[in-house]
């Protein structure tokens, strides 16, 4: 059974009471604002998802809610930002902290202006949660009587943390960030009384690393957006304000000890409610790196959505199971073998078989896509994506080939939509290893020092290329095979020998259907070019 298919029947056998008196299952996930959102962040976009599409399916009621946070304080400046503009705002609420240059066009403040892209591309994906900021709620008061909880347990709390994680809080730890009404700053405050009314606080000079207070002292209510919550208490408050039902969290949350155990604490011992659903789920890496948001390492979202097809980066997402970890690295191989791995679930979709795989091929399309998913033929990424760099060729002709039938319609829409992705992989992320240029205009200079053997060989295959009318990729490939055993030499000399004539480098792709593609006349020509060399 497919993994969200299990975790769907889990659900519905956690909430049978819910379900039966047709009530909806809140699905809840976030992501805080503080620079570009990383490929990684949409994994939990992911999972909580197309559980979501999965109920669906199964007519259960159901709400998807997901929060970009950003009432959070800005706890670090990221590498692509004015480090003069931007430092003095360190510790202020994200949305409280003006767009990037330029940005104030289409965003009101910094927050906005990064979670735009972000909610565009979780869209572009298929995903359509119920999007809202935390700010609003805050704003709204809708956090009010949770904030009072919190502050009227904050004993309790400082037991839970301590019980939980060893974190010793002072005890006179208040769990409250209030705003200076100062200099502004959320993120330099310490708390130090309530009265039921008011909180009395101080903003700090060095009360954190990333930040400066300006020393005010003063009372303010905390209610209505003047303070927001710590994170592991404000997460519990946030299953209770929001009745959430179902809310995984990755790996780094999940810990012993760690933020969901303090907030699942916190939500039964102070909110007297069950926690929801967990569904841990490990780290999306890029490179073998976890993303970070404000350190600008990896892949952003915005970025790898317009590298891949939905489909594709939706199977990405989703065809391993939550605690397995999503290795993406998009300047090596991955994206190739994403493809391969693709069509290869494509096959037992198209024959009909049972299984994992048809499932998880069907899934990995838009809800709009799997309307209509039309078979047509698959050619490889990595075909397109060579092909896609010999300018003489017409590429549809060369697919017909390989297909060895005339293309449909549909089949010849899907060479144009991989050959237009395969540009782009190509243009920005493809390794060496894939980037083939034809040497056209003379014969590479490392062509010239080939030995005798390697020059035999080559002599061999122009006698074989001028003997045929049409040269066929995989009879090619045959004859190669029988020239490497005819003459003992090594496929290591027999292939760069191949490739050096014509692309000037050791390797390239798989050589019977690399010579077969190109003109002929300009094949027999190099080849004997070099041959005499």
């Amino acid at each position: 059974m497919f993994w969200a298919d299990k975790i769907a029947e889990e659900i519905k056998n956690e909430y049978r009471d819910k379900i039966a008196k047709n009530e909806a299952i809140i699905i809840r996930d976030e992501k805080t604002a503080s620079g570009k959102i990383h490929v990684g962040s949409l994994r939990g976009i992911a999972i909580h998802g197309i559980i979501s599409e999965v109920l669906n399916e199964q007519n259960i009621k159901n709400k998807f809610l997901y929060e970009i946070n950003d009432f959070d304080p800005m706890d670090g400046l990221p590498v692509y930002l004015d480090r003069e503009i931007f430092l003095p705002h360190m510790g202020k609420p994200l949305c409280n902290v003006p767009p990037p240059a330029g940005g104030a066009a289409k965003a009101k403040n910094y927050a906005e202006y990064f979670g735009e892209d972000f909610v565009g591309v979780i869209k572009s994906l298929g995903f359509y949660p119920e999007i809202y900021l935390s700010s609003d709620l805050y704003r709204k008061g809708k956090y009010n009587e949770a904030i009072k909880i919190v502050l009227e347990n904050a004993d309790k709390i400082r037991e839970i943390y301590k019980r939980v994680s060893g974190a010793k809080k002072e005890e006179n730890w208040l769990p409250i960030n209030v705003i200076c009404q100062n200099c502004g700053k959320i993120g330099t405050t310490k708390a130090i009384s309530f009265d039921g009314k008011e909180v009395e606080y101080v903003c700090e000079e060095n009360y954190v690393e990333w930040a400066k207070g300006c020393g005010h002292h003063g009372k303010i209510s905390p209610f209505d957006g003047n303070a927001k919550l710590p994170w592991k208490a404000e997460w519990a408050a946030k299953f209770s304000v929001l009745d959430v039902d179902v809310e995984g969290a990755g790996k780094d949350h999940s810990t012993k000890g760690g933020a969901r155990e303090i907030a699942d604490a916190i939500s039964r011992e102070v909110f007297k409610r069950r926690p929801p659903f967990d569904i841990q789920y490990e780290f999306f890496q890029v490179g073998g790196k976890k993303m970070s948001s404000s350190k600008g390492a990896g892949s952003s979202a915005k970025e790898t959505a317009d590298l891949l097809p939905p489909e594709i980066f939706r199977f990405l997402l989703l065809y391993k199971e939550p605690r397995q970890v999503i290795d993406f690295i998009p300047d090596g191989d991955t994206i190739p073998i994403l493809y391969d791995n693709y069509d290869k679930m494509a096959e037992d979709y198209f024959a009909d078989s049972k299984g994992d795989y048809k499932r998880i091929f069907y899934l990995s399309h838009t809800p709009r896509q799997r309307e209509e998913i039309i078979k047509r033929f698959l050619p490889r990424f990595s075909q397109i994506a060579f092909l896609a760099q010999m300018p003489h060729i017409n590429i549809s002709q060369e697919v017909g080939k390989i297909k060895a039938e005339k293309l449909s319609d549909e089949d010849e829409n899907e060479v144009e939509y991989r050959t237009r992705y395969a540009l782009k992989w190509l243009s920005v992320y493809a390794p060496e290893d894939y980037k083939f240029e034809l040497q056209t205009k003379e014969i590479p200079s490392k062509a010239k020092e080939l030995n005798e053997k390697q020059k035999q060989a080559l002599k061999i295959i122009l006698d074989y290329v001028s003997s045929k009318d049409v040269l066929d990729g995989q009879e090619l490939h045959t004859k190669l095979h029988e020239i490497k055993s005819d003459l003992e030499i090594e496929p290591k000399e027999l292939f760069s020998a191949v490739y050096l004539s014509f692309l000037g480098k050791i390797s390239g792709p798989k050589a019977g259907w690399f010579l077969s593609v190109l003109d002929k006349k300009f094949l027999e020509e190099r080849l004997k070019e070099v041959v005499n060399s």
